[in-house]
């Protein structure tokens, strides 16, 4: 059936940003396709020359802007105030409203350790949530920084909400493989390579991370399942000595082994540039996801004080901080605010550092053929960037959720 309520349109006079290299005279077409039913799904239905559009099809001039796919967090925790660790509906749109200001189009609500009973109520919101979606970032699902983790790398995780693998409280988490993505462990703890296991069977994603593991534990875990670390650097263990011998640890087994993603936060905080450059050169522009590890802190000015749960944070330094400067309490820059800093300071080709924040994410989530980079026949999500990287226009699903005043 022909659209005859949606016209198409193209995107002109812009610098577009494909996986391996960036166009300046392709037109990007998204059109709204109808099925027997009289639905369908808005498609980028073409990336073309600009000389070769019709004449008679409606163009947008973008001023000569960044056109990228849109962007994909998988570990965010909030923004303005909010988390996702609140099973507030308000909190919810508060976070997804402002990452669709930044260009993000997709998310993984990431919740932090916490009660049981919180983390349940939490995951009831997001699966009801993503039953009935609403304006705003598309809600991928959860990435559960969990309960199973070491004490000694808890960081700004809650230390009297951990768990044991083997206390039967994995069973209530893995009822939510429907909306559950992510779920991070520390493999060296006793249950978490069967748990890594078993998070696999139900079709989610075991990670690493806030771990004091060695290599063999990894190892272990990687033969069970385990596919991804969190942010590189951060709340995990590294070379240790055991008598004469050197024994590696998370990080460096996360940077050598080619079956990992690994995550890192590059808001120039966390992680200074020499760190960043060996991560980007280690794992490359395909193992590499950038993501933000933003708090409520987000958008917050500095000094301001912000929750995770029962603990308390301040933004200082452009930074989340713990109140006794013990350790960072994750980033308070999104995820648009992170691409200048590895182009600039880390000096990543532009189109790597998209890759990055779209495809690589959408690969890892099982959705690339649908998300993550400009390509005929994919989702319309994506954003129109200003050269500072703050968003001009941002589409989801073929509608414009955001556009600059």
């Amino acid at each position: 059936m022909k659209n005859t309520v949606n016209p198409p349109f193209a995107l002109v006079n812009g610098q577009v940003v494909l996986p391996d290299r960036i166009a300046g005279n392709l037109a990007i077409v998204i059109d709204y396709p109808q099925d027997g039913a009289g639905t369908g799904v808005p498609i980028i239905a073409d990336v073309l020359e600009a000389e070769r559009l019709p004449a008679s099809i409606e163009r947008i001039d973008v001023g000569g802007r960044w056109i990228c796919p849109g962007l994909i967090d998988i570990h965010t925790h909030g923004a303005l105030g909010h988390t996702f660790n609140e099973p507030d509906e308000r909190a919810f749109e508060t976070i997804l409203q402002e990452n669709g200001r930044r260009g993000v189009t997709g998310l993984l609500a990431t919740i932090g350790a916490a009660p049981m009973d919180e983390l349940i109520q939490v995951l009831e919101l997001i699966r009801s949530w993503m039953a009935s979606p609403r304006p705003g970032t598309q809600l991928y699902g959860a990435y559960l920084e969990s309960p199973y983790i070491s004490p000694l790398q808890a960081g700004a995780l809650d230390p009297g909400s951990l768990r044991s693998p083997l206390d039967g409280s994995a069973d209530q988490i893995l009822a939510y493989a429907d909306v559950l993505r992510i779920l991070m462990l520390a493999p060296e703890l006793p249950g978490a390579p069967e748990l890594a296991a078993r998070v696999t069977e139900r079709g989610m994603i075991a990670a690493a991370g806030h771990s004091m593991a060695k290599e063999e534990h990894v190892l272990e875990a990687m033969r069970c399942g385990l596919r991804h670390v969190t942010h590189l650097f951060s709340a995990m263990s590294t070379t240790v000595r055991e008598g004469p011998w050197r024994k590696p640890g998370l990080l460096e087994t996360a940077l050598v082994y080619p079956e990992l993603t690994v995550e890192m936060i590059a808001d120039n905080r966390h992680l200074p540039p020499t760190l960043m450059k060996l991560a980007y050169r280690c794992a490359g522009p395909d193992r590499l996801i950038v993501v933000s590890d933003a708090l409520s802190g987000a958008g917050l000015p500095e000094g301001a004080r912000f929750h995770m749960g029962a603990m308390e944070y301040e933004v200082a330094d452009g930074v989340g901080m713990m109140l006794d400067r013990s350790a960072f309490a994750g980033s308070t820059t999104l995820l648009n605010q992170m691409i200048p800093v590895l182009t600039e300071v880390v000096g990543i080709p532009l189109h790597e550092a998209i890759r990055m924040t779209s495809l690589n994410p959408a690969r890892l989530l099982g959705m690339v053929d649908r998300k993550g980079s400009l390509e005929a026949g994919k989702d319309a999500d994506l954003a129109i960037f200003n050269p500072d990287f703050s968003a001009w226009r941002t589409m989801i699903a073929g509608q414009w959720v955001y556009q600059e005043d």
